[in-house]
């Protein structure tokens, strides 16, 4: 199947393309084999590992050409997971929540436009491919983590990776040199900017890399106050740190901090309502003073320099300027809107743009939605500091995420670290009352026959 595109590319005529021969080294193979194996065979608790592990230490490009498609190791992964739940029993806990459904309508809104503005057989392979990786990788990931012990299994998993990759990264900037490379798929030579190496690893872009170190900080901050896994919780931290370094972008280091300033309001997560009006205030105060709308100071946060903070401001005031060309069901000629237009680095924009208003709406109720169910969470175990700090720290990733999506649009293996995270937070609020359900504890969890 193509390639699914980032958001820009629904200008391309391709969809993807991708190479047109089978691209996927020995390691990787044997890599595929070994997951395939423990996906089948061990516990549901512990099959979270592999699949993680392989997803994001395998560079994207990997893949075997079969029949004209396209079958990326994570594609192959996500078959090989759905397998395992065709064998059994399919679970989720807490039943279907709003989360699940939004997602639902947002997975088929993107993939619905798209052939909409490109009804092509070339489109159509293209998004069924994102249906298999959102739905299938979603929904998998849904039933793999069920529980805080779940949770923590992946948390230390991530750590795993974070300084795996961390390291590998630090290696790149030195040595100017990226190890991926050599299996295929990914840069042998890192970008530059002004000089300096931009590190990526397995990733699509610096950017991207940067970011997924960044918003797993406040997951290894929770394994480490939890106390259990200080060693991995501090070997994630390191590199989760190493990977905002040197990815030497301004949105992860922003990320980086906006997790950290949300962990630092903990004392403060009684009056939260004082500091969101204090934000609403703030956000009115300067587009009061400002001579431009407020998003403008945007172009001031370039904390490295030759950051595109000035880029990011003009792409969401084009946007909101271009609202009735886009509302609908997105647009196709947004680059023509302005310079380096087609970039769409902010994931915002990039759902309207790309998808329309309903789309970017269903993004947002993700994120809101999350929120809603931490913070019942949170005030429902009141005076338990241990469970409250559990939820403030998920809290905090989402705030991580938010910022990075200011920043960047994730496309590439960055959005399953995403929709694992959504299945963390349903899993962590799965206590609340399963929608549909009279009496809270008379349907612990959804589950059907698998087909």
């Amino acid at each position: 199947m193509p390639e699914q595109q980032p958001a820009y590319g629904a200008n391309m005529p391709a969809y993807g393309g991708g190479a047109t021969d089978t691209v996927l080294h020995p390691v990787v193979m044997v890599a595929l084999v070994l997951a395939a194996i423990l996906l089948s065979v061990l516990p549901r608790k512990y099959a979270v590992l592999p699949f993680l592990l392989v997803v994001f230490l395998v560079p994207r490009g990997q893949q075997i050409y079969f029949a004209g498609q396209h079958w990326y190791a994570l594609r192959i992964l996500v078959i090989l997971g759905l397998v395992r739940l065709a064998r059994g029993k399919f679970q989720v806990a807490g039943g279907m929540n709003g989360i699940d459904k939004v997602f639902i309508v947002w997975a088929i809104c993107h993939g619905v436009n798209a052939v909409l503005h490109y009804p092509e057989a070339g489109m159509v392979a293209a998004q069924a491919a994102f249906w298999l990786e959102a739905f299938g990788g979603y929904f998998l990931l849904r039933h793999l983590v069920q529980d805080e012990e779940d949770i923590a299994w992946a948390a230390k998993t991530f750590a795993v990776l974070a300084f795996i990759l961390g390291a590998c990264m630090l290696n790149e900037k030195i040595h100017g040199l990226n190890v991926f490379g050599y299996l295929g798929g990914a840069p042998l030579t890192p970008t530059t900017r002004d000089g300096e190496i931009r590190a990526q690893a397995i990733f699509g872009h610096p950017i991207l890399a940067g970011s997924f170190g960044a918003t797993l900080l406040p997951l290894f901050v929770w394994l480490w106050t939890s106390g259990r896994s200080r060693s991995l919780a501090f070997l994630g931290a390191i590199g989760s740190t190493l990977m905002v370094y040197t990815s030497a972008s301004s949105t992860p280091l922003l990320a980086y901090a906006a997790g950290m300033l949300a962990l630092g309001l903990w004392p403060m997560r009684r009056s939260m309502r004082l500091v969101r009006w204090g934000v609403v205030l703030t956000i009115v105060g300067l587009q009061v003073v400002m001579n431009a709308p407020v998003w403008f100071v945007l172009q001031y946060m370039n904390v490295i320099g030759a950051s595109g903070g000035w880029d990011r401001a003009e792409l969401i005031d084009v946007f909101i300027r271009h609202f009735k060309d886009w509302w609908l069901i997105g647009a196709k000629n947004y680059s023509s809107w302005g310079w380096d237009m087609w970039d769409l680095s902010n994931q915002f924009v990039a759902e309207g743009e790309t998808s329309g208003l309903l789309t970017l709406v269903c993004f947002i109720a993700l994120i809101s939605r999350s929120f809603s169910r931490l913070g019942k969470m949170r005030k429902r175990v009141e005076g338990d500091k241990k469970q409250e700090w559990f939820y403030w720290c998920l809290c905090a990733v989402m705030v991580a995420h938010i910022f990075a999506y200011f920043g960047v649009s994730y496309w590439d293996q960055v959005r399953i670290w995403w929709w694992a995270f959504l299945a963390m937070v349903s899993a962590a609020s799965s206590g609340l009352r399963p929608e549909g359900v009279s009496q809270p504890g008379e349907k612990p969890a959804y589950e059907f026959a698998a087909i």
